[in-house]
């Protein structure tokens, strides 16, 4: 029998879709783990709810989404020797992670029978576990001189659907880069490109005219990771391309913003999402997909709203996902959250426009309650609670 979810008593749902931010309705319910309708309460059929959850008033929204992390092996990191890291990520209200390359493993293979092995195996472990509930797109190579077009097809065979961040590897022009990105969509992996001065041992200044010869699907990182381009560089990066610009936590917020606000000029904001690049120098940022939409709604002056759609809906969107979006079909991934206590605002929009982050009461992945209230925000004025 389908297991049915109910939240009722919604004081505001987010959809995720820049053109409709705000949906109506008080009243969700979602089907073996799928989003199945909304709307007003009394229009809906709640009888027969496996899960009951009594919202009380505060905001659902589809569950946030990082378009970009650096994994390795389960819910440990041996970059920052720190244990449950993504449990920590699903108490600032992300339910899904994506890979942009496992290139902290110790000893990270290089020759090509052994990426390839390593990336596989990446994407099974993720595949066969998912630390606290969160979904973990794994397994993303970092390409090598002496790949071929049959090795983008073994990985893609293998289920690998993922690039890691190009540049960090051995290939450093755009003319070779660009027949392996090629290659990869080909047989339907999406890829991603380094963007900014070198992060680690073996990375090298990756400019403008690298990125834009070699024609990925995602500019990572355009803010840097950590040093950003230059100004102009980042202007015609938005400007000559069609591909997904990424913000991220562990990037120069300058840039960040103005990113943003030439995605906005053009008016292409749709192409805009967010990741934190982290695990790295850095450290782990939990709350680094919150503290990025607060950032660009109060300093980037960009209804809250629609910061939130830069979170999850665009980054589900950009990325092909079945999740991310209030949508028929859709995974029923949720995070339910509400102003935080004594923060300025009206309400938690207005509080997230004025540079504060919410308070998160509840996370749901697949239909599943997965965290109550957030171990790492600041507390809610109000919380969710679990009824049946």
């Amino acid at each position: 029998m389908p297991q049915k979810l109910v939240i009722r008593n919604i004081g505001m749902l987010l959809s995720g879709k820049m053109e409709e931010p705000i949906l109506d309705g008080d009243c969700l319910i979602a089907s073996d783990g799928k989003i199945l309708e909304w709307g007003n309460e009394k229009d809906l059929d709640t009888e027969g709810a496996d899960t009951l959850v009594d919202a009380h008033g505060v905001t659902v929204a589809p569950g946030l989404i990082d378009s970009h992390i650096h994994p390795v092996v389960g819910d440990y990191t041996p970059r920052q020797q720190q244990l449950h890291w993504i449990d920590s990520t699903l108490h600032g209200g992300v339910t899904t992670l994506i890979s942009a390359g496992e290139v902290h493993m110790p000893g990270r293979p290089k020759d090509v029978i052994g990426l390839k092995a390593m990336a596989i195996a990446a994407q099974r472990w993720y595949e066969n576990f998912r630390p606290s509930g969160v979904k973990v797109h794994a397994g993303a190579p970092v390409i090598e001189h002496g790949m071929v077009e049959q090795d983008f097809k073994d990985l893609a065979d293998a289920g690998v659907t993922l690039l890691g961040e190009v540049g960090l590897g051995s290939v450093k022009d755009g003319k070779t880069a660009r027949q392996m990105v090629d290659w990869a969509r080909k047989y339907g992996i999406q890829s991603t490109i380094h963007t900014g001065g070198p992060s680690i041992p073996g990375s090298g200044l990756i400019d403008a005219q690298m990125v834009l010869e070699t024609g990925t699907d995602v500019i990572g990182h355009i803010n840097g990771g950590h040093s950003a381009l230059p100004d102009d560089q980042i202007t015609c990066l938005c400007e000559s391309c069609q591909a997904g610009l990424e913000i991220v936590h562990n990037g120069n917020e300058r840039a960040a913003l103005l990113t943003l606000n030439t995605a906005r000029e053009l008016k292409q904001m749709e192409r805009i999402i967010l990741g934190t690049d982290g695990p790295a120098g850095s450290g782990v940022q939990p709350l680094g997909i919150l503290r990025m939409i607060a950032m660009l709604s109060s300093l980037g002056h960009v209804p809250a709203e629609i910061a939130f759609c830069f979170g999850n809906g665009n980054t589900a969107r950009q990325r092909e996902l079945d999740t991310g979006l209030i949508e028929k079909g859709y995974c029923a991934d949720f995070v339910l959250m509400d102003q935080a206590q004594h923060a300025p605002g009206k309400n938690l929009l207005e509080s997230v426009q004025l540079g504060n982050l919410p308070g998160v009461g509840m996370t749901i992945i697949d239909g599943v309650i997965r965290s109550e209230r957030s171990r790492n925000t600041p507390p809610a004025t109000r919380l969710p609670e679990r009824v049946a």
